[in-house]
């Protein structure tokens, strides 16, 4: 008799999932924990929060249920009849590592519904989703077990990484490197252009398997993309053989258009990071994420390559598919490059160190995150850019090579595993470019090192509040709202903090703070008048200070070398 779940959607218009557990031959101290965290999403989520009515019984009879903390519990269960459990999980998560159950929906991560009983996890599990709404559907990348809408895993660890959804949607297959593929998208406006979509993902999906394996198949069976177009969202969570996407609708493509716009290219990005993922952190893994204990932080210090060397290769694999010109590849990278350089945050803590701090500073961010913290997606994919370009300098090697070296280990990496893969592919070692890169906080020379590429870094002039240190919230109706100072900036000179709200320059009422120009002159200072806490005050702001607002654009060198150009095609493969 196998461990088996069971999930009824209890009530639609409560947001309410229905729960229940069969489990054979349990302790005598049966232990139920629901996770902290799932793994990609490094933040404690606390999903016992939305637990209610949790109840067991024994032959019949009524279990004891103790709570021992935020998040376990122990059934005091007496001789070897199942331990049957339910409970209600209230659904109202519209991101894409929760759950969500309304009118029209239905989603869930096994994260959020499925109490673990511990000293069991490595037992195979079933799952079964009970009746469904008239004209309702429901995809999974889980393998189908014996019955309707039956579901079976190989283990615990197994059954919270297939996500679930339920509704009316489009749906569309194809096949890629020999495995079947299936795209789900729901919350679509009416002209959406599914076939466009499709095929494009198709040519991401060939291109990674390519990358990865050459002519081989990729390491699953099938694969599933489900897509919530919504009306204002962008997100994604990778999973073992699918990923669950949120998209604005307006980024869909359109039937009838064949442009493909900065959203819909951003879209594109998004479903090849993702994709990527499949290998890249879901079966290439870091030795800290391989096992972990989904009730407590997983801390590694290698996110810089498992997202950031995907967030590299997520919009240059577009490029090599087909699906962006190498100018419209350029203009992505640069905006790795100009977000870091507006972070003063690099300055003061290593990719690394941002990786190990990611439970506590890229997923909370406030006020001071730019100026403490660094991203480990955008200089992630910069360090990634250093070194693919630095191997292909050298000779032969590339970073693609490294990435199948290490992907031939088949186990669990170690930051001495990805130097070895890269000396190999270098014929040196590469150790002293990932201490300064990786664990220091010097610039990169990405500039240099592009040029060997024939492609030119041109200053870029700033906005008017980004040459001033400010980032802001600006609306007709809430006004100029200051959200961040940046650090040794012309603002925080002038002691303007995050929450001001900015009224006028020089006597002139503000709208939007760019207006300012108008009157002000580019290297002149000029009077601020802002509201603090229900206080009006008149701040006098200095020149702007140009080195707290370095940005680049990245174009084609048309006046190159040959040999410089030709590297660039093999980089591009384009």
């Amino acid at each position: 008799m196998a461990i088996h779940y069971r999930v009824a959607l209890d009530d639609r218009n409560s947001h309410l999932f229905r729960v229940a557990l069969t489990l054979p031959a349990p302790a005598a101290a049966q232990g139920l924990s629901l996770p902290v965290w799932l793994p990609g999403s490094y933040l404690l989520r606390e999903f016992a929060r939305h637990l209610q009515d949790l109840q067991g019984t024994q032959g019949g009879r009524p279990v004891r249920l103790e709570q021992i903390d935020k998040t376990r519990w122990v059934a005091h269960c007496e001789g070897d009849a199942p331990l049957e459990l339910s409970w209600r999980v209230h659904a109202l998560d519209s991101s894409v590592r929760g759950a969500w159950l309304d009118a029209d929906r239905g989603f869930f991560n096994g994260s959020s519904l499925f109490l673990a009983a511990e000293g069991r996890t490595h037992e195979p599990q079933r799952l079964s989703i009970g009746r469904l709404p008239g004209g309702w559907e429901l995809a999974t990348s889980m393998l189908p077990g014996r019955g309707r809408q039956v579901f079976e895993a190989a283990d615990y660890a197994e059954l919270i990484d297939h996500p679930v959804e339920m509704g009316r949607f489009w749906r569309g297959r194809f096949e890629a490197g020999g495995v079947p593929h299936e795209f789900v998208v729901t919350g679509a406006w009416p002209g959406f252009d599914g076939e466009r979509l499709l095929a494009d993902t198709a040519r991401i999906a060939r291109a990674q398997i390519r990358l990865w394996h050459g002519r081989g198949r990729p390491p699953f069976t099938r694969y599933l993309f489900l897509l919530r177009a919504s009306d204002d969202g962008y997100g994604g969570l990778e999973h073992r053989a699918s990923t669950a996407l949120l998209a604005s609708r307006r980024d869909l493509p359109r039937a009838g258009t064949a442009a493909r716009d900065t959203g819909y290219q951003r879209l594109l990005g998004l479903i090849s990071h993702e994709y990527f993922h499949a290998w890249n952190v879901k079966r290439l893994i870091p030795v800290e994420l391989a096992a972990p204990d989904l009730g407590r932080e997983a801390y590694t210090r290698l996110l810089w390559w498992f997202e950031g060397a995907t967030s590299y290769y997520d919009d240059l694999v577009l490029c090599r598919a087909g699906l962006a010109e190498p100018a419209r590849y350029l203009e992505l990278l640069g905006s790795h490059l100009n977000t870091v350089a507006a972070t003063p945050g690099r300055r003061v803590q290593s990719v690394a160190q941002a990786s190990f701090d990611a439970w506590t500073r890229y997923y909370r961010p406030d006020e001071y995150t730019p100026n403490g913290t660094v991203s480990y997606y955008a200089k992630g994919a910069l360090v990634a850019a250093c070194l693919d370009l630095t191997l292909r300098l050298a000779g032969e090697g590339t970073l693609d090579g490294a990435l199948r070296r290490l992907w031939k280990l088949e186990r669990p990496v170690t930051e001495d595993d990805i130097a070895d893969a890269l000396a190999a592919e270098a014929g040196r070692s590469l150790r002293p470019e990932l201490q300064a890169w990786v664990h220091g906080t010097k610039e990169l020379p990405l500039a240099s090192l592009l040029s060997e590429f024939g492609v030119d870094c041109q200053a870029d002039a700033p906005a008017f509040a980004a040459a001033l240190g400010l980032r802001l919230n600006e609306g007709p109706v809430s006004g100029i709202t200051v959200r961040h100072v940046l650090r040794g900036s012309a603002a925080e000179q002038a002691g303007v903090m995050p929450g001001d709200e900015l009224v006028a320059a020089d006597g002139w009422r503000l709208r939007r703070l760019d207006d300012a120009r108008a009157w002000v002159a580019p290297d002149a200072g000029f009077e601020l008048l802002l509201v603090r806490d229900q206080r009006v005050r008149s701040l006098r702001m200095p020149p702007a200070i140009a080195p707290a607002v370095a940005g680049v654009n990245l174009r084609l060198d048309d006046r190159a070398a040959a040999a410089a150009v030709a590297r660039r095609r093999a980089w591009l493969g384009a």
